[in-house]
């Protein structure tokens, strides 16, 4: 493709007041940015979009005192490559400097929904939840998160594109995943998963449906144009098969990122029978395995919220998610009677991918389900329900305007108030900040059950590596699984445990001890293995929650 760029004699400078003798200039290393003269000469300059892509993503709008490039240098583009250009254009790069990725560049569609009330309302979500009260470097939020998701959603994208052009993925494809992966956890009420999983037991649907309703909502209110902004039509001749009905591409995007968002089909109907998706063809069907991958469990979610706590917690991350990126190639994969293309790894790595979910089994054995953890986060939920007839918590969820304003600060409003009204949820956020806490009466091993939570490698009692699939180094276009007995021996043959927690929420000692005896012979009775305090560190189950009421 050949775009022609040229300056008229009235227009005002773009960029920059240098002048722009040739095409060498333009793309050369000591010229970081397009340059456009201030001259009454009108000129031509012939060279190819990727170097005019190249160009513009080496700092387009860093140089210093210059002007930003305009929309007015693009619309003087032939149609047939100004709609690329102009998709280009929210390519240019913002940057932020992050703990865990260093300096992180995103393109200034993306910065337009993080300035947003909605978005900013992540930085008072805290990651953990009430870790923070454990872990005292646990101080990071969902906002953090998310731009970190967005980044290595890009970043995964855009190495697939260089490696395999067959592809045909296109800067669409890349802004709708980055987009995806930074609004994924919108949806997150206040200490994330304490209100999703247990202030709101009965909530209808789960984070990521909050997180729909309120990307929706965000859009809508501050007016973002994604279908202009974000169009792309470089293929929109190609995008749709005979017979199917016209539609918007723009609308195609917003169905695309709501589905990689939720994991799943809009509609519910996830059968493999047929291609569930709307927002693109089966033929990218490894786009949605990115940001949120319900074949095998990996994903970028992971990848970064695995880096960032265990840097906040102090735990070792044996997972490099660079060395996945480095061998990621899309193969062609026959799965119950249908080819769709997955992510394939090297055979060589199958071993670090379960690092990847040692580390998760880690975290959450010791930090999301720390003993502590568990007890400070049980007296935060009890203080919101005695709250919620007051504040109306829950009712917040209906209503995205109200849900905008809820965060962990909830807990500030209740300590500081002052009626009797919110007395007894007053009362004990006062105890969790005397660190007061409800006693741990027992914890023991349980059998199975589907109605219970608990703590796996990803995929409940199966190994997620069995949804994985690889490829040699001498045959990249031949996908297999690997099985467990292959990789080592010393692998785990369970990939699930359960364990059961009761805690006591009066300090009565004599009680307490006469609980502790119940809880011991109600074990013995159901057969269920006391764990006693000395092999807590062992602990690698999901703690249900039993609270005895006094």
């Amino acid at each position: 493709m050949i775009v022609q760029v040229f300056k008229r004699v009235h227009d005002p400078v773009c960029m920059s007041t240098e002048i722009l003798e040739s095409r060498k200039l333009l793309l050369g290393n000591d010229f970081g940015y397009v340059g456009i003269p201030a001259s009454n000469i009108s000129y031509n300059v012939y060279f190819s979009f990727r170097e005019f892509e190249d160009a513009i993503s080496r700092g387009v709008n860093t140089a210093p005192g210059q002007d930003q490039l305009s929309y007015l240098m693009l619309q003087h583009l032939d149609e047939g490559t100004k709609h690329e250009l102009l998709m280009l254009f929210n390519y240019i790069w913002e940057v932020f400097n992050d703990s865990i990725h260093g300096h992180v560049e995103l393109p200034s569609l993306l910065v337009k929904i993080i300035d947003t009330p909605q978005f900013q309302r992540l930085r008072n979500i805290k990651q953990l939840g009430g870790g923070y009260l454990v872990y005292p470097g646990a101080s990071h939020n969902r906002f953090e998160h998310s731009i970190g998701v967005a980044y290595l959603a890009g970043e995964l994208v855009k190495t697939l594109r260089e490696k395999q052009p067959e592809l045909d993925i296109n800067v669409r494809d890349i802004l709708c995943v980055q987009i995806a992966g930074l609004c994924h956890d919108l949806g997150h009420g206040p200490f994330s998963h304490l209100f999703d999983q247990m202030f709101m037991p009965q909530v209808r649907g789960n984070h990521e449906k909050a997180s729909l309703d309120m990307f929706e909502y965000l859009v809508r209110v501050n007016e973002l144009d994604l279908e202009n902004e974000g169009d792309d039509q470089e293929n929109e001749g190609d995008d749709q098969e005979d017979g199917d009905d016209d539609q918007n591409d723009g609308e195609d995007d917003l169905v695309f990122i709501k589905e990689l968002i939720l994991g799943k089909p809009l509609n519910g109907n996830d059968s493999s029978a047929g291609w569930p998706y709307k927002g693109r063809k089966v033929e990218k069907s490894f786009l949605y395995e990115i940001v949120s991958n319900k074949e095998s469990g990996i994903d970028v979610d992971k990848f970064d919220y695995f880096a960032r706590d265990c840097y906040h917690t102090g735990i070792k991350n044996n997972f490099e998610h660079l060395r996945y990126f480095k061998f990621a190639r899309v193969i062609e994969v026959e799965t119950n009677q249908s080819t769709r293309r997955r992510i394939c790894l090297r055979d060589k790595v199958v071993g670090n991918l379960y690092d990847l979910f040692h580390t998760r089994l880690l975290l959450h054995r010791r930090v999301c389900h720390h003993k502590v953890t568990t007890n400070v986060q049980i007296m935060i939920k009890d203080a919101l329900l005695k709250a919620n007839g007051h504040l109306k918590i829950s009712d917040a969820t209906k209503d995205m305007e109200a849900y905008t304003k809820l965060t962990d600060q909830v807990t500030e409003r209740i300590l500081h108030s002052t009626g009797n009204d919110m007395k007894e949820a007053r009362e004990i956020l006062v105890r969790v900040m005397r660190r007061d806490l409800y006693k741990l009466v027992g914890e023991a091993k349980v059998s199975y059950s589907n109605n219970s939570p608990y703590l796996h490698y990803g995929k409940g009692k199966e190994d997620p590596i069995k949804y994985t699939y690889f490829y040699k180094k001498n045959d990249i276009k031949t996908a297999f699984t690997i099985p467990r007995n292959k990789v080592s021996n010393f692998l785990p043959e369970c990939f699930l445990e359960q364990t059961i927690r009761v805690y006591w929420k009066n300090n009565d000692k004599k009680n307490l001890k006469e609980a502790k005896q119940e809880f011991q012979t109600w074990c013995e009775n159901n057969g269920f293995e006391v764990i006693f305090r000395t092999a807590m560190l062992d602990l690698t189950g999901f703690m249900i929650r039993f609270e005895i009421q006094c």
